[in-house]
């Protein structure tokens, strides 16, 4: 039976010990699987979605790859609360204004004629 891309993947990453470059994953993935340089051209963003939803794998920073077993919760899991957010409503306030603005000059302008 054919194993799927994921399945070589995870058996892939179990001979290393610490996670792997997307790249180096997926030219070694690619050359168990026997594809030729026009598949691996077609396959390579079907293989990114499909690591990014098995929930076997774990996208570190610098497009590193690893098992997800091998790390805790807290470092596969991104705390949103560190996240700002720029909320600067003026200026979209300011965007809208300027667009009512140009609508009624348009209006005042065809009423002119």
């Amino acid at each position: 039976m054919k194993q799927s891309m994921t399945d070589v993947a995870y058996e892939v990453m179990n001979d290393y010990e610490n996670g792997v470059p997307f790249i180096e994953l997926w030219n070694t993935v690619s050359a168990k699987l026997g594809l030729s340089v026009s598949q691996k051209e077609d396959n390579i963003a079907q293989f990114y979605t499909d690591l990014s939803m098995n929930g076997r794998f774990l996208n570190l920073p610098q497009n590193v790859w690893d098992l997800r077993s091998r790390h805790t919760y807290s470092e596969s899991v991104l705390d949103t609360d560190s996240i700002a957010i720029d909320e600067d409503s003026d200026d979209e306030d300011m965007e809208f204004s300027d667009l009512a603005e140009d609508d009624s000059e348009e209006n005042n302008d065809d009423q002119d004629e």
